[in-house]
Protein backbone atom coordinates (compact mmCIF):
# COMPACT_ATOMS: atom_id res chain seq x y z
CA UNK A 1 0.00 0.00 0.00
CA UNK A 2 2.83 2.64 1.00
CA UNK A 3 4.41 1.82 -2.49
CA UNK A 4 1.32 2.32 -4.40
CA UNK A 5 1.05 5.36 -2.48
CA UNK A 6 4.57 6.69 -3.33
CA UNK A 7 3.70 6.07 -6.98
CA UNK A 8 0.66 8.02 -6.96
CA UNK A 9 2.29 11.18 -5.26
CA UNK A 10 5.42 10.44 -7.91
CA UNK A 11 3.07 10.81 -10.85
CA UNK A 12 1.08 14.09 -9.19
CA UNK A 13 4.22 15.40 -8.80
CA UNK A 14 5.74 15.07 -13.01
CA UNK A 15 2.48 15.72 -13.58
CA UNK A 16 2.03 19.39 -11.89
CA UNK A 17 5.25 20.14 -12.97
CA UNK A 18 5.07 19.25 -17.06
CA UNK A 19 5.28 21.45 -19.26
CA UNK A 20 2.35 21.62 -22.42
CA UNK A 21 3.47 22.68 -25.51
CA UNK A 22 1.11 25.54 -25.16
CA UNK A 23 3.25 26.64 -22.41
CA UNK A 24 6.42 26.36 -23.60
CA UNK A 25 5.34 28.13 -26.86
CA UNK A 26 5.25 30.81 -24.81
CA UNK A 27 7.53 30.81 -22.15
CA UNK A 28 9.85 30.83 -25.58
CA UNK A 29 7.57 33.61 -27.21
CA UNK A 30 8.25 36.13 -23.69
CA UNK A 31 12.04 35.33 -23.70
CA UNK A 32 11.96 36.54 -27.03
CA UNK A 33 10.13 39.78 -26.29
CA UNK A 34 11.69 40.49 -22.88
CA UNK A 35 15.66 39.86 -24.69
CA UNK A 36 14.23 43.01 -26.76
CA UNK A 37 13.27 45.11 -24.18
CA UNK A 38 14.51 48.46 -23.18
CA UNK A 39 16.12 49.76 -26.21
CA UNK A 40 13.98 53.13 -25.87
CA UNK A 41 14.11 54.27 -29.95
CA UNK A 42 15.96 53.97 -32.91
CA UNK A 43 16.59 55.21 -36.58
CA UNK A 44 17.52 53.81 -39.54
CA UNK A 45 17.58 53.52 -43.30
CA UNK A 46 16.10 50.59 -45.36
CA UNK A 47 16.41 49.37 -49.19
CA UNK A 48 13.82 47.86 -50.56
CA UNK A 49 14.33 45.74 -53.62
CA UNK A 50 10.91 44.26 -54.97
CA UNK A 51 11.16 41.61 -57.67
CA UNK A 52 8.15 39.97 -59.70
CA UNK A 53 8.18 35.97 -60.98
CA UNK A 54 10.30 37.24 -64.16
CA UNK A 55 13.08 38.23 -62.29
CA UNK A 56 12.21 41.79 -63.15
CA UNK A 57 13.34 44.64 -59.80
CA UNK A 58 12.32 47.68 -58.83
CA UNK A 59 14.39 49.68 -55.90
CA UNK A 60 12.87 52.05 -52.82
CA UNK A 61 15.12 53.61 -50.12
CA UNK A 62 13.29 54.49 -46.85
CA UNK A 63 13.74 55.80 -43.20
CA UNK A 64 12.21 54.23 -40.48
CA UNK A 65 12.03 55.61 -36.64
CA UNK A 66 10.61 53.80 -34.02
CA UNK A 67 9.63 53.92 -30.36
CA UNK A 68 8.90 51.68 -27.45
CA UNK A 69 5.70 51.94 -25.52
CA UNK A 70 5.74 50.84 -22.19
CA UNK A 71 2.65 48.48 -21.46
CA UNK A 72 1.97 48.84 -25.24
CA UNK A 73 3.43 48.21 -28.95
CA UNK A 74 5.78 49.77 -30.38
CA UNK A 75 5.42 53.11 -32.52
CA UNK A 76 6.91 53.64 -36.08
CA UNK A 77 7.16 55.99 -38.88
CA UNK A 78 8.25 54.62 -42.02
CA UNK A 79 9.20 57.46 -45.28
CA UNK A 80 9.76 56.73 -48.79
CA UNK A 81 12.67 58.77 -50.09
CA UNK A 82 13.00 57.16 -53.55
CA UNK A 83 12.10 56.85 -56.51
CA UNK A 84 10.88 60.10 -57.34
CA UNK A 85 6.92 58.73 -57.55
CA UNK A 86 6.47 57.47 -53.97
CA UNK A 87 8.96 60.09 -52.68
CA UNK A 88 7.68 61.16 -49.13
CA UNK A 89 4.70 58.46 -48.39
CA UNK A 90 4.74 57.64 -45.25
CA UNK A 91 3.41 54.91 -43.13
CA UNK A 92 2.85 55.16 -39.39
CA UNK A 93 1.73 52.46 -37.02
CA UNK A 94 1.07 52.49 -33.81
CA UNK A 95 0.85 48.53 -32.42
CA UNK A 96 -0.92 47.34 -29.71
CA UNK A 97 -0.76 44.61 -27.41
CA UNK A 98 -4.32 43.21 -27.00
CA UNK A 99 -6.00 45.34 -29.87
CA UNK A 100 -6.18 45.61 -33.25
CA UNK A 101 -3.40 48.41 -34.66
CA UNK A 102 -3.49 51.70 -35.84
CA UNK A 103 -2.22 52.54 -39.05
CA UNK A 104 -2.28 55.89 -41.31
CA UNK A 105 -0.76 55.83 -44.92
CA UNK A 106 0.19 59.48 -45.93
CA UNK A 107 -0.18 59.58 -49.68
CA UNK A 108 1.90 63.15 -50.94
CA UNK A 109 -0.03 63.07 -54.63
CA UNK A 110 -3.10 63.49 -52.66
CA UNK A 111 -2.13 65.25 -49.86
CA UNK A 112 -3.99 63.03 -47.97
CA UNK A 113 -3.60 61.02 -44.53
CA UNK A 114 -5.62 57.38 -45.27
CA UNK A 115 -6.18 55.54 -42.64
CA UNK A 116 -5.72 51.74 -43.11
CA UNK A 117 -8.79 49.68 -41.99
CA UNK A 118 -8.14 46.49 -39.63
CA UNK A 119 -9.64 44.22 -42.05
CA UNK A 120 -7.17 45.61 -44.92
CA UNK A 121 -4.21 44.74 -42.32
CA UNK A 122 -3.64 41.81 -44.64
CA UNK A 123 -2.85 43.78 -47.59
CA UNK A 124 0.33 44.44 -49.23
CA UNK A 125 2.28 47.18 -48.40
CA UNK A 126 3.24 49.41 -51.04
CA UNK A 127 3.22 46.58 -53.49
CA UNK A 128 5.82 44.30 -51.44
CA UNK A 129 5.60 40.90 -50.16
CA UNK A 130 5.32 42.34 -46.84
CA UNK A 131 1.77 43.33 -45.60
CA UNK A 132 0.67 45.84 -43.55
CA UNK A 133 0.02 43.47 -40.32
CA UNK A 134 3.71 42.27 -41.21
CA UNK A 135 5.43 46.07 -40.10
CA UNK A 136 3.69 46.15 -37.03
CA UNK A 137 5.86 44.89 -33.84
CA UNK A 138 5.37 41.53 -32.96
CA UNK A 139 4.27 42.09 -29.60
CA UNK A 140 3.79 38.55 -27.55
CA UNK A 141 -0.36 39.02 -26.75
CA UNK A 142 -0.73 39.53 -30.82
CA UNK A 143 -0.70 35.36 -30.75
CA UNK A 144 -1.34 32.06 -29.11
CA UNK A 145 1.48 29.42 -28.99
CA UNK A 146 2.50 25.77 -29.61
CA UNK A 147 5.81 24.50 -29.22
CA UNK A 148 6.92 22.31 -31.43
CA UNK A 149 10.10 20.79 -31.40
CA UNK A 150 13.95 20.99 -31.33
CA UNK A 151 15.52 21.27 -34.67
CA UNK A 152 18.71 22.79 -36.63
CA UNK A 153 18.42 25.17 -38.73
CA UNK A 154 21.97 25.27 -41.40
CA UNK A 155 23.62 24.18 -38.09
CA UNK A 156 21.96 26.12 -35.25
CA UNK A 157 19.90 24.83 -32.91
CA UNK A 158 16.35 26.25 -33.09
CA UNK A 159 13.50 26.21 -30.92
CA UNK A 160 10.54 25.35 -33.28
CA UNK A 161 6.90 27.02 -32.41
CA UNK A 162 3.80 27.51 -34.20
CA UNK A 163 1.53 30.71 -33.27
CA UNK A 164 -1.62 31.66 -33.92
CA UNK A 165 -3.14 35.49 -34.86
CA UNK A 166 -5.48 36.56 -32.13
CA UNK A 167 -7.03 39.18 -34.53
CA UNK A 168 -9.42 37.72 -36.55
CA UNK A 169 -8.93 40.42 -39.24
CA UNK A 170 -4.94 38.94 -39.78
CA UNK A 171 -4.53 37.08 -42.76
CA UNK A 172 -2.56 34.36 -41.32
CA UNK A 173 -3.93 31.20 -40.12
CA UNK A 174 -1.05 30.42 -38.44
CA UNK A 175 2.65 31.28 -38.70
CA UNK A 176 5.57 28.56 -37.82
CA UNK A 177 8.70 30.43 -36.32
CA UNK A 178 12.52 29.11 -36.13
CA UNK A 179 14.20 30.71 -32.39
CA UNK A 180 17.41 30.79 -32.06
CA UNK A 181 18.23 28.86 -28.70
CA UNK A 182 21.14 30.30 -27.95
CA UNK A 183 20.75 34.45 -29.11
CA UNK A 184 16.19 34.23 -28.79
CA UNK A 185 16.13 35.71 -31.68
CA UNK A 186 13.75 34.84 -35.23
CA UNK A 187 15.85 33.29 -38.19
CA UNK A 188 12.79 32.00 -40.39
CA UNK A 189 9.08 32.59 -40.79
CA UNK A 190 6.64 30.46 -42.41
CA UNK A 191 3.13 32.22 -43.36
CA UNK A 192 0.17 29.97 -43.95
CA UNK A 193 -3.08 31.87 -45.36
CA UNK A 194 -6.11 31.45 -44.16
CA UNK A 195 -6.58 28.48 -46.15
CA UNK A 196 -3.83 26.72 -44.31
CA UNK A 197 -1.45 26.73 -47.39
CA UNK A 198 1.89 27.48 -47.43
CA UNK A 199 2.50 31.45 -48.29
CA UNK A 200 5.37 33.13 -48.16
CA UNK A 201 8.71 32.65 -46.12
CA UNK A 202 10.73 35.20 -43.88
CA UNK A 203 14.32 34.60 -43.47
CA UNK A 204 16.74 36.45 -41.13
CA UNK A 205 20.56 37.14 -42.03
CA UNK A 206 23.12 39.31 -41.30
CA UNK A 207 22.59 39.35 -37.46
CA UNK A 208 24.38 42.31 -35.52
CA UNK A 209 24.60 43.33 -32.02
CA UNK A 210 23.65 46.77 -30.88
CA UNK A 211 24.31 48.17 -27.33
CA UNK A 212 25.98 45.06 -26.49
CA UNK A 213 22.12 43.70 -25.95
CA UNK A 214 19.99 43.91 -28.97
CA UNK A 215 19.88 41.91 -31.91
CA UNK A 216 18.92 43.50 -35.41
CA UNK A 217 19.14 41.43 -38.60
CA UNK A 218 20.67 42.82 -41.85
CA UNK A 219 18.67 41.28 -44.10
CA UNK A 220 14.81 40.16 -44.48
CA UNK A 221 13.92 38.00 -47.40
CA UNK A 222 10.26 37.60 -47.85
CA UNK A 223 9.31 34.70 -50.66
CA UNK A 224 5.76 34.55 -51.84
CA UNK A 225 5.73 30.29 -52.81
CA UNK A 226 2.08 31.11 -54.37
CA UNK A 227 2.85 33.95 -56.85
CA UNK A 228 6.81 33.78 -57.32
CA UNK A 229 7.51 37.34 -56.07
CA UNK A 230 9.92 38.12 -53.55
CA UNK A 231 11.17 41.31 -51.50
CA UNK A 232 14.69 42.16 -50.14
CA UNK A 233 15.38 44.66 -47.15
CA UNK A 234 18.37 45.50 -46.17
CA UNK A 235 18.72 47.79 -43.01
CA UNK A 236 21.55 50.00 -42.43
CA UNK A 237 23.19 52.99 -40.18
CA UNK A 238 21.03 51.54 -37.14
CA UNK A 239 21.26 54.38 -34.38
CA UNK A 240 19.49 53.65 -30.70
CA UNK A 241 18.34 56.06 -28.50
CA UNK A 242 18.01 59.27 -30.38
CA UNK A 243 16.14 61.34 -28.59
CA UNK A 244 12.40 60.63 -30.21
CA UNK A 245 9.32 61.75 -28.55
CA UNK A 246 5.59 61.06 -29.04
CA UNK A 247 5.15 63.85 -30.54
CA UNK A 248 7.70 62.52 -33.59
CA UNK A 249 4.85 59.97 -33.99
CA UNK A 250 1.33 62.04 -35.12
CA UNK A 251 -0.88 61.38 -37.73
CA UNK A 252 0.00 65.74 -38.49
CA UNK A 253 3.79 65.04 -38.27
CA UNK A 254 3.30 62.27 -41.44
CA UNK A 255 2.02 66.13 -43.50
CA UNK A 256 5.73 67.33 -42.53
CA UNK A 257 7.95 64.26 -43.42
CA UNK A 258 10.57 65.79 -45.89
Amino acid sequence: MRILLLLLLSLFAVGATAETAEEKGLAIAREVDQRDSGWGDFQAHMDMLLRNRHGEESLRKMRIKSLEVKDDGDKTLIVFDEPRDVKGTALLTFSHKVKDDDQWLYLPALKRVKRIASRNKSGPFMGSEFAYEDLASQEVEKYTYKYLRDDLLDGTPVFVIERYPVSRYSGYKRQVVWVDKQRYIPLKIEYYDRKNSLLKTLTFEGYRKYLDQYWRADRMFMQNHQTGKSTLLTWKDYRFRTGLKDSDFTRNSLKRVR
